[in-house]
């Protein structure tokens, strides 16, 4: 496909870097000459220099052969009159990053109508509602959803000296009878897709797919399933903090926010109401013991600084806080904070470019693909998507055992007539099947999964 990023920062340049890696045509346009200088520089994409808003340098940057206009500039208003430009100049769909809290669904939605945007997104709505799924269910580190919530996957982290420690997965299915797949295992720098002879060590990092019945049923067998978040703390009164805040509160929870600047402040008691806003320095750690750090479910960090958000988190978590997130603006920064022992860290961009990259590839449908949802996963290292199984699939009917997928692939999970099923080797996959597949992380230059068909040797 060909497609252009208007809006080359951080946000920006993930996606591209993600849309490049799956073999995208890709254009990079920004205002300034050293964001596109230093993009060309590591990509191999044409880069234009100039305003997403201008008609003139649209033209200049093709848009008229274009399949996929991306904009996600820092303002939502160049977003906007870009993307509607960019549609009337021949563009094929358009997307539109949207920030501003004031915006509801309601007129979201109309936005969306009359700029014919294709999508609108929000990182930090986004990334909100990831800590959001995350405190309701605090042991896990990671969650995420396939067949409208049909079956979940979730990301634990395995603690020193862990049940699980030297136990094969065939004999942990023996003791444990919840049916539930640990379909990737992350190890250091190494990701494994792991069979039943694959033993687990305390450390690592296991990706367990299941319906969300069975998850709290293994999770309790384990002794690690914990009480929903009632109570949370956020540093940091950003605009994630806001959207957080409103879904917490809508379900019943109590939320304190700190935040050092008082007319900011001001503006979230207005906003937020049932919250409680306290003015104050949070990177002091008198400010948070007084304010009952001690006496919460959660802490999640959300200032503008990596490095405080990591350091005020291990602080939360030397103090026992039974839950503590990480908001972690650069991904080199991310290896850094799980060294540290931090395991649940939230990067808004990568994200908002799971939501691009899995827009554009459901846009090949006409080209074979049939991905329905797709999410990173293990910190990148693996990707979980979801297929909907069309007529043309060769390995209809037959079992699991006899398709051999290739190497690093694994099928995870199957909903037939609405029906979950957590897969064994006797189950096979019939046509309308929304059919859930771990891979892992292929090397540059070799194909991506762009269809079912692709899992096969």
């Amino acid at each position: 496909m060909n497609i252009i990023i208007a809006g080359c920062g951080k946000v920006g340049g993930t996606i591209l870097k993600r849309l490049v890696g799956e073999g995208h045509n890709v254009t990079a346009l920004d205002q300034k000459a050293d964001v596109v200088s230093s993009i060309t520089d590591i990509h191999d994409v044409m880069g234009i220099v100039g305003n997403a808003a201008d008609c003139e340098t649209l033209e200049k940057a093709g848009v008229a052969s274009t399949d996929l206009f991306v904009a996600v500039t820092e303002s939502d208003d160049t977003n906007m009159l870009s993307c509607f430009l960019a549609k009337k100049m021949g563009a094929g769909h358009t997307i539109a990053r949207i920030r501003t809290p004031e915006y509801n669904d309601d007129s979201l939605s109309f936005m969306r109508q009359q700029l014919e945007l294709s999508m609108s997104v929000n990182p930090e709505r986004l990334a909100a509602e990831e800590l959001y799924n995350i405190l309701m269910m605090p042991a896990a580190v990671k969650v995420d959803h396939f067949s409208r919530r049909t079956f979940e996957m979730v990301e634990i982290q395995l603690k020193e000296e862990s049940v699980l420690d030297g136990m094969t997965l065939s004999e942990m299915r023996n003791q444990y009878k919840a049916n539930v797949l640990i379909c990737v295992v992350s190890r250091g720098a190494e990701t494994f897709i792991p069979d039943g002879s694959f033993a687990l060590k305390s450390g690592d990092r296991i990706g367990v797919c299941a319906t969300h019945a069975e998850l709290q049923k293994y999770l309790k067998s384990l002794r690690l399933m914990k009480k929903q978040s009632r109570s949370v703390m956020i540093l940091g009164g950003s605009r994630i903090a806001y959207y957080l805040t409103k879904m917490l509160t809508a379900s019943g929870a109590d939320v304190k926010i700190i935040e050092k600047d008082r007319e900011h402040c001001e503006a979230l008691c207005e906003m937020l109401p049932e919250a409680v806003i306290i003015n104050g320095e949070g990177s002091h750690q008198e400010v948070l013991l007084e304010e009952g750090l001690d006496s919460m479910d959660a802490f999640v960090s959300l200032t503008g600084v990596d490095e405080q958000n990591i350091l005020i988190s291990m602080f939360a978590s030397t103090r026992g806080v039974p839950k503590v997130i990480t908001k972690i603006s650069r991904t080199e920064m991310e290896s850094m904070a799980g060294k540290l022992g931090l395991d649940t860290i939230v990067v808004p961009r990568k994200i908002v470019s799971d939501v691009v990259v899995r827009y554009a590839r459901a846009r090949q449908n006409s080209l074979g693909s049939h991905i329905e949802t797709l999410y990173n996963v293990m910190g990148g290292q693996a990707e979980a998507l979801e297929f909907r199984v069309g007529p043309d699939f060769p390995g209809s009917g037959i079992p699991l055992r006899e398709l051999k997928p290739k190497p690093g692939i694994l099928v995870a999970g199957i909903v037939h007539n609405r029906k979950p099923i957590i897969p064994s080797g006797d189950s096979f996959i019939s046509e309308g099947d929304m059919v859930v597949v771990i891979a892992r992380h292929r090397k540059s230059g070799e194909p991506t999964l762009q269809d079912l068909s692709d899992i096969l040797g």
